[in-house]
């Protein structure tokens, strides 16, 4: 049954399609280009779609549940959508690894290998390119903020991709996608002017945009727009403050305490020296890494499909990859609407990085696969009854960075965890996050390091700073805490999304146990909770709390 709020998502979602290429592929379209138009007309466009829908779904009755929570998506994310635009953050956005520009990278990630298909869209990343320089301009022009340190790091990663003496992802698209057939001659010049565009597009990074910000922080009124679009939730900087150096605190203890359990090492930098380098903890990266991801990944989908979570069978299956980039994060790209292509978590390695030691790693696998973003995507995706909106485009860093690091602490209490040293991995991981909220409010807010943390002295954050806080209280690789940093200064917000949506799941979710006592059943509650689907914090709290604190019973959770 069709009903009016449904209605305004399906003309919503057809006004968009011929904007966003991943629109039109949540419309069933086929033989969709998926490199999108850059422009800034194409961003204004856009916007003033979501302004639109914007006013019309106020007065669009909602009056079924599944009704309400798609409104109540869909009316977050069109507020945000505005917010962003308007302050300038959509048309500015050069964060390592989050960039149009990195889009344009990742879409061959997952394409056909036919050569043809691969060509068509080589051809069209030029024209974009040259369309986000535009955008780039004109949002300078407009007097909103450009970041210099962004654009030089974004440059030296555009010139690392299409390095001709090192790797040039484009030249050896086409050579790999010709299977040691030769190249066809349109392939190979496609390939060439892609890479020659993005060549010039690092230039235009480095000369072409004047007077952009040497300032690291985006400031009070920045950072309430882009946290709060991050979250889908507004909140209180200070207090989540407060709350990261105190969840630091506890952690850091029930840390020292397991460290010395396993080890008999009373120092931590002795316990953990000694865990990684155990032999048998290690893994050669490359293929036997790969390996150990994608064994580990079928044993939790094995682990967790039936007895604490029911998955759609056409999804269930998680594919590791490896990526040559050397940023050394693990990230996850979700399957395709039409389920052609499975979720795929991709590992890169630190450079130079020949060994990596598992048990502070097997969190982050949890995080980004199962029972973390994997699961939820595939939930989320397998939900028919869902709008197409909802499945393939409400993407909000509070909801699925909430779920996947809830995900890493519930992946304990399941069993998940094969001995003591990966239960201090995923110590290490929240402390990890609770990190990443003190230095993202701190470097954008400008606010104090305290006395006494026992990491960095007190004073003011720095990048540096930020770095050697991140590396020496959470463990992470140099490497990998210099690029995390520059990550938080490129996506104001986004690291408070980890830690405050995994407290809202936990709250709710204690909250419902408290309401319904005996009758409370942990695999009920997180099929009900998943099959909302998608949707900001705020709105999140609001739909979970009537679905299960108010309701004479909660609804039954989905079934494939």
């Amino acid at each position: 049954m069709t009903t009016p709020v449904r209605r305004l998502a399906d003309a919503h979602l057809r006004a968009l399609a011929p904007l966003d290429p991943e629109a039109a592929a949540a419309l069933g379209h086929t033989d969709v280009n998926l490199i999108p138009d850059l422009s800034p007309e194409a961003f204004a466009e856009r916007a003033a779609l979501a302004r639109r829908t914007g006013r019309e779904l106020p007065h669009t009755p909602a009056d079924t549940p599944s009704d309400r929570a798609l409104a109540a998506a869909l009316g977050e994310r069109l507020d945000s959508e505005n917010a962003l635009y308007e302050a300038g953050f959509t048309t500015t956005l050069l964060a390592p690894l989050a960039t149009p520009v990195h889009q344009l990278r990742q879409v061959f990630d997952d394409l056909p290998s036919d050569p043809e298909t691969i060509t068509a869209h080589l051809r069209r990343v030029p024209e974009a390119l040259s369309q986000y320089g535009r955008t780039l301009s004109s949002a300078q022009r407009a007097g909103h903020r450009v970041s210099r340190r962004q654009a030089l790091l974004l440059a030296e990663q555009c010139e690392s991709w299409v390095d001709p003496h090192g790797t040039d992802s484009y030249r050896n698209l086409v050579r790999s996608a010709a299977a040691g057939r030769p190249v066809p001659t349109a392939a190979s010049r496609a390939a060439e002017e892609a890479s020659e565009a993005m060549s010039g597009f690092a230039r235009f990074l480095r000369t072409g945009l004047p007077g952009a910000t040497t300032a690291t922080g985006a400031g009070a009124a920045l950072y309430a727009v882009t946290s709060s679009s991050f979250l889908g939730a507004r909140t209180d900087p200070d207090e989540l403050y407060a709350y990261g150096w105190a969840e630091l605190a506890r952690l850091g203890r029930e840390a020292h305490d397991l460290a010395a359990d396993i080890t008999g090492e009373t120092t931590l930098g002795d316990a953990l020296d000694v865990l990684d380098r155990d032999p048998a903890r290690q893994i050669p990266a490359g293929e036997p890494l790969r390996d150990w991801l994608q064994t580990r990944l079928d044993a939790l989908t094995d682990a967790l499909d039936g007895p604490h979570f029911d998955l759609p069978p056409s999804l269930r299956r998680a594919e590791a990859r490896l990526d040559s980039t050397g940023a050394g994060v693990m990230y996850y790209a979700p399957p395709d609407p039409a389920s052609a292509r499975p979720g795929r978590v991709w590992w890169t390695t630190p450079p130079g990085e020949r060994y990596v030691s598992t048990w502070r790693e097997v969190s982050t696998v949890h995080h980004e696969g199962l029972p973390g973003h994997h699961l939820q995507f595939a939930v989320t995706l397998g939900l028919e009854d869902l709008h197409p909106w909802q499945r393939s485009l409400c993407q909000v860093h509070g909801y699925a960075e909430g779920w996947a690091h809830y995900a890493e602490q519930l992946s304990a209490e399941l069993g998940l965890l094969d001995d003591p040293a990966e239960r201090l991995g995923m110590i290490y991981a929240q402390i990890w996050r609770a990190a990443r909220i003190v230095i993202d409010i701190g470097l954008h807010l400008d606010l104090p390091v305290p006395a006494g943390n026992g990491v960095v002295p007190a004073g003011r954050w720095t990048p540096e700073t930020a770095a050697g806080f991140l590396h020496r209280a959470a463990g992470v690789h140099p490497a990998t805490a210099s690029f995390e940093v520059d990550r938080y200064l490129g996506w104001p917000g986004q690291a408070l999304a980890f830690k405050a949506g995994a407290r809202l799941w936990q709250q709710i979710r204690a909250q419902a146990q408290h309401r319904l006592g005996p009758a409370f059943d942990l695999k009920a509650f997180h099929m009900t909770a998943l099959g909302l689907g998608p949707m900001g914090l705020d709105p999140l709290r609001r739909t979970l709390h009537d679905t299960f604190l108010t309701e004479a019973r909660p609804p039954a959770p989905p079934e494939w």
